[in-house]
This record gives C-alpha cells, structure tokens and sequence, in this order.
C-alpha cells in the first residue's frame, strides 16, 4: 500500500467568535447601569485604563473618543505606539493654555432618599409609644418576625420557647404590635389582618364578618348570588358588603420598601419634543468616561529599558483598553440609530399616545439601519426609553398586530387599550361578555376573535364578565 503525501490549497469560511467581538456584544446588550459597573470592574482589571473624575469640554472629549475609534479600526490592531501617544487629546492629560477645566458641582437632585422599611417604621412607633420597659423586647422580637406582606411569621408558642416570657405576656405585646400603623400589621392570617381594619375603622356591619369568615372564596369568585342565597340575604347587601372589604389592604406590609427593592428605572434613551420635532439623546450620563493611563506610555517608547514580557503585556492591556472605548461607542452610537428608527417609525405614539402604536418587527428596524436583527434584539434588551408618553421599555414597541377594514395595521397594545375604554364604558349592570366585546371591535372595522378579547382581558388584569356585575 502506497501512501502520497501533498500540499493542498483550500478556501473556507468560518464564523470565529473573537474575545473582542464577544465583549462588544456584551457591551450592547447592558443596560445603564450594568455598563457602569462592568465599565468600573474592568478599570480595576486593566492598568492602563482611568476613569475621569472631572470631564473635560464636550467637545474635547468627543474629539478624543473618535481618535481612539479610528486607532481600534486597524485591521492589525498594532498602531504605532509612539504617534499614538503624541496626540496627547484622549490621554486625559491636562488641556492646553486657554483652556480650563470645568469642574462639575454636585447635583443634589441626584440624591434619592431611601424610603423606610416596615421594621424602620414600627420601631420608631415603638420608640414613641408608652410600652412598660419589659415589654418593650418582647414587642421588638415580634417586629422583628413580622414579613415583608405585613403578617407574623411565627406563631406565639414558637415565641414562647425562644424568650420564656409566658403566653399572656406575648398576647400583650401582639396587642401593642396590632396597634401600630399600618392597619391590620401584626396579623397570623389574612381574617385576622381584615378584622384588625374593621375594628380601626368601627365598622360594625355584621355581614362583612361573616364574608370574612365563611366565604371569602366565594367572593374572590364573584359568586355574589351564590353567597346571597346561603345567607337568605339580597345580592345588594353582598355587593354592600363586598365594597367595604375591598377599601381594606390585604396585604399591610406592601407599601414599604425593602432591602433588595429596585426603586427607580435609569432610561437609557430620552426623547424630548422640540418645536414638533423630536430630539433623541443617550443618555451615558452615569457611565464612566474612560481615558488611557499616560504613565504606562514610558514602557512602548523607542529607549525604554523596559524587558519584552513588560512591553507586551502594556501592548495587551493597550489594545484590550481601546476595544472597550470602542465598543462603548459602538453601543452609543447603534442604540441612537435604532431610537432614532423608532421615533421615525412611531410618531403617531408620541404625538398622540398607545392607541395609535403602530405592529413593527425586529427585522424592519434592523433593515432600516442596516444591522442584523440580533443586533436591534440585543441593543432593545432590558433597555427603557423616556417619551413624552412615559417610560416604556425598548421591547415595548415591538409588537404583533391585526389588520383593519382599510388594510391598516393594528397593534396588540392599541387593542388592548381599546378594550379597555370599551370595558369602562359599559354597564355595570349589565357587563358585556367577550363575544358582544368582539362584535364591538367589528363594528370598528377589527376582525378579532372571542379568545384573543379573553387573552387580552386577562393580560390587562380585568375580570370576567361574572365578576364586572354590579347588582
């Protein structure tokens, strides 16, 4: 058997994953925030990057993010170290004579109190209130196994064999906790949290403690006639009663914050409207301006005495810092492309609100700004964007639709807004039912079927036909 040995000359393609390109699309596809903090690790890893703690002029800083731009889009990546360095304008070096910088004053509207905690706000009630000094723990252990809904999270035998205190005297103190606002705190189950507030509030209906008791089930159903007639009562006096229990808060604890709560939203996008025209910025307020470390400049000069491992390792952390100012602007400038298309797109929205928010795919805006559509999926992900019509995430305004008598497309959003106004228009005596919502929609020239109005009904929170009833 002969084996031939030669030297073959073959074409192929491959889709290579580059560790620069991969850090470019994590970049995209941070929100504010995460950026921030990626931005801020990376410092710490990196040597020869800085965060400026005072910016310079616009202008200047612009200048300098567009030169590091240009030093990134080097095929070889390999730029000449030693012209790179003589343009000292993105180096964060100190500007020219004429040239001040401008040192930014503390915004104090930046400053957002943290709202108090349930267990902040029933100790200070404690601290306040004339509680005998032995009773004062035992009270103070209860807060302390009181959950974030508001209700004790142990029963007073368990507190027993933890304090060794006796029944009667942590009765005492639930009494004092019971006391305390918010209405109803304090309570072992969602019956005692409710007769808590109808006592606060010296309500004495006897009905409403019967639904409490007996039939809460029942009501939560909206089966008002099945309950009337078990009570020989008319449904009337069960709807009565039904309004008073639902002005009581369920869940006591809710309205307070807690440790881990996210208390605000940072839009990535604000779109104001300027004399009828809309202006976009990306808002990068919070990210870290980014400038190279001139000091490590010394180590790539011509004389440097410094060894080939050091020179390499600089020209690594050189290049991997110019990847990053470059990918930040990247995601800068893709995420004003694809806002940009949006508010061309959906104009009718922020001129006039959701009714008129128009069906749009990732493909389109992806075709308008010529990127792929995993490139608009990552730069809309977990982004939000600031309308004169609110704050909206960026996925908000990619939705499906139906087509209207005219050929017009509809979105999901649109139509959900729509049932909504027909819902509220309707009467409560006589709710309409999905079917009769469907036949309204049309009229209106909406060819929409009764499951889609129950799938939307239900998305929107709203009862079924049954439970709208007023008697």
């Amino acid at each position: 058997m002969r084996m031939d040995f030669g030297l073959n000359l073959e074409q192929t393609q491959k889709l290579i994953m580059t560790p620069e390109l991969r850090q470019a699309i994590t970049v995209l596809q941070m929100s504010s925030m995460e950026l921030t903090e990626y931005v801020e690790a990376q410092v710490l890893e990196n040597p020869l990057l800085e965060m400026r703690d005072n910016d310079l002029e616009r202008g200047e800083e612009t200048g300098g993010q567009g030169d590091m731009v240009v030093e990134a889009d080097k095929k070889d990546f390999d730029p000449d170290w030693l012209e790179y360095f003589e343009d000292r304008s993105d180096l964060g070096v100190s500007p020219g004579r004429g040239q001040r910088e401008i040192a930014e004053q503390p915004n104090y509207e930046q400053f957002v109190s943290q709202a108090p905690t349930l267990t902040d706000h029933l100790m200070f009630q404690l601290s306040l209130s004339k509680t005998a000094g032995d009773l004062r723990p035992v009270v103070e252990y209860l807060i302390g196994n009181v959950d974030a809904r508001g209700y004790l999270a142990i029963s007073l035998a368990e507190a027993n064999q933890q304090l060794k205190v006796g029944l009667p005297k942590l009765e005492e103190a639930l009494k004092v906790l019971q006391s305390f606002d918010p209405p109803g705190v304090g309570a072992r189950d969602l019956q005692e949290c409710l007769n808590i507030q109808l006592d606060l509030l010296g309500e004495d209906n006897p009905l409403v403690r019967i639904l409490i008791a007996d039939h809460l089930s029942d009501l939560a159903a909206g089966k008002l006639s099945k309950i009337a007639a078990k009570l020989n009562v008319s449904p009337q006096e069960i709807q009565e009663a039904a309004d008073i229990l639902k002005k009581l808060e369920p869940k006591p604890g809710r309205n307070f914050s807690n440790a881990n709560d996210t208390r605000y939203i940072i839009p990535d996008v604000v779109v104001e409207k300027v004399a009828d025209q809309y202006v976009i910025l990306v808002n990068d307020v919070a990210i870290p301006r980014l400038s190279i470390n001139n000091t490590y400049r010394q180590v790539l000069a011509k004389n440097s005495s410094a060894d080939p491992d050091t020179k390499r390792f600089v020209e690594e952390k050189l290049n991997s810092a110019a990847w990053l100012i470059r990918s930040i602007e990247q995601r800068r400038l893709t995420l004003y492309k694809v806002a940009n298309c949006l508010v061309e797109l959906q104009r009718d929205f922020l001129d006039h609100g959701v009714k008129y928010l128009k069906p749009l795919n990732l493909r389109k805006v992806a075709d308008l700004i010529g990127v792929h559509e995993s490139t608009v999926s990552r730069a809309t992900s977990n982004k939000y964007i600031q309308t004169p019509q609110g704050v909206f995430e960026m996925k908000y305004f990619f939705s499906t639709g139906l087509s209207g008598a005219s050929g017009t497309q509809v979105s999901a959003e649109s139509l959900k807004k729509i049932l909504q106004e027909i819902i509220q228009q309707e009467d409560p005596s006589a709710p309409l039912s999905d079917q009769k919502i469907a036949e309204l929609f049309s009229q209106r020239g909406i060819t929409i079927s009764r499951r889609t109005i129950t799938k939307y009904r239900d998305e929107l929170g709203i009862p079924a036909t049954n439970r709208r009833k007023r008697y």
